[in-house]
């Protein structure tokens, strides 16, 4: 089945739709989520990318991300590859919107429009062995600290919007 991403200017407005594979193999900048779900303690739910992923296989990362399809939105696409990755359900607040533009392995780029949104969640996943190697939570400070030390087991993406997302672990809803 072909996967269609949507191609945005850098003012997220649409402008069409290209393949995933090809969009990025040709680094197009197209819109894009990250999820960061963190528990009651502030520890956030990381995932290691399965090793069959079609690009960083087997690095660290944010609870989920992916891409909204044509015609859904991001609030709609996060909640559907939460379910679909990590098994799980919980409320999500969009945080911040990101740019970036990184070069992976495997000769694809990485060109996104990137969505931020945060949830805050004590479920244990069950995750999608497709997708997700294994997973973990971790505080901030144990993160960062690995991010010193061996930034490269972890996505670039990651890398890039880490510290702007762990100021939301302290947001624990109390309604």
């Amino acid at each position: 089945m072909q996967e269609n991403v949507v191609l945005v200017d850098p003012e997220d407005r649409p402008l069409g739709e290209m393949e995933k594979m090809e969009a990025h193999r040709r680094g197009v900048l197209h819109r894009a989520f990250s999820v960061f779900v963190f528990n009651r303690n502030g520890e956030l739910l990381l995932q290691r990318r399965a090793l069959d992923k079609y690009h960083s296989r087997g690095l660290w990362s944010n609870t989920c991300c992916s891409h909204p399809r044509p015609g859904e939105t991001v609030e709609e696409a996060a909640v559907r590859r939460l379910r679909e990755e990590m098994g799980m359900r919980c409320e999500l607040e969009k945080s911040f919107t990101f740019v970036y533009r990184s070069t992976l392995d495997r000769g694809l780029i990485e060109h996104e429009y990137d969505h931020v949104l945060v949830g805050w969640c004590d479920t244990q996943p069950k995750i999608n062995p497709h997708e997700v190697a294994e997973w973990r939570y971790a505080s901030p400070a144990v993160i960062r600290q690995e991010l010193i030390e061996n930034a490269g087991d972890y996505t670039s993406w990651f890398r890039i919007c880490f510290e702007r997302a762990a100021h939301s672990a302290h947001n624990w809803p109390t309604s």
